[in-house]
């Protein structure tokens, strides 16, 4: 069995070109951020971001670029998280439809969240430097894949793991529903549960 792993991993990799592709890139992505100067680096995320102003400067470099830039969680989280929901939902839906699912939730969620930013500012409920608020990274994308690799868990481990979805998510909107990234995530769920249609 020991003497197959190498190959079963590989196996697994190459059938999920879009999940590893995306994370070197990640990495590639992460180490010349981390390697330029304080400013130069917080200037090239805030170009990055999917907040307000960048939304409205650049709606579409912006929707795609800031899929490019990550907080600093560890490499690991992201190795093991991609390859736990990102390259299991690549492998049943096929490259282009997980494609479809990441940009829905992606774009989805962060219209919805900075939506929502907008409103509370218009009302006065949060101060107009929310406009410039960072928010860049994967995390909308993530949450729409584990969303619907539920339709992929057969019962009675679906409606399990579903509940462990909602709580893990809700948990983070129930805890702080002031935060814009919170609520993109259970919009991001939501959507990613939307996409039942899409899945074989």
């Amino acid at each position: 069995m020991l003497s197959r792993l190498p190959a079963d991993v590989w196996d697994y990799v190459r059938d999920a070109p879009g999940t590893y592709l995306w994370l070197v890139a990640l990495f590639g992505v992460s180490r010349y951020v981390r390697r330029l100067p304080a400013e130069r680096a917080t200037k090239l995320l805030e170009a990055n971001s999917t907040n307000l102003a960048r939304l409205r400067q650049a709606p579409l470099k912006v929707m795609v670029t800031s899929l490019f830039f990550t907080t600093g969680t560890s490499w690991l989280f992201y190795a093991v998280t991609y390859s736990v929901f990102h390259a299991p939902a690549e492998h049943w839906l096929g490259t282009w439809r997980w494609l479809v699912v990441l940009g829905l939730a992606h774009v989805g969620a962060t219209l919805l969240s900075e939506g929502w930013v907008a409103r509370e500012i218009r009302a006065g409920r949060l101060p107009r430097s929310e406009r410039m608020a960072a928010d860049y990274g994967v995390s909308y994308a993530q949450a729409g894949a584990a969303a619907v690799l539920t339709y992929r868990i057969p019962e009675p481990w679906r409606l399990l793991y579903l509940a462990a979805l909602i709580a893990f998510y809700g948990y983070g909107w129930v805890k702080n529903r002031r935060d814009f990234t919170a609520i993109g995530h259970v919009c991001a769920v939501a959507i990613g549960l939307a996409c039942f249609w899409i899945a074989p």
